[in-house]
């Protein structure tokens, strides 16, 4: 379950941040490279803030 929420909180990430770098300013593309390095980070080091924050704060399990 954990999963599904991660890759759902990163897509909507990256949708929110195209979508205010194409109407406010195109810095925002800088959340979706932020994103996306930490998608790539975490598949090297099998290890995700998000995972973390998920299962500490929000007591969200699998």
């Amino acid at each position: 379950m954990r999963e599904r929420i991660i890759r759902g909180i990163a897509g909507t990430l990256v949708l929110i941040s195209i979508i205010l770098a194409f109407y406010v300013n195109i810095n925002w593309l800088f959340l979706t490279a932020f994103v996306g390095l930490n998608l790539l980070q975490s598949s090297i080091t099998k290890w995700c803030l998000m995972d973390d924050i998920l299962r500490k704060v929000f007591k969200v399990d699998n």
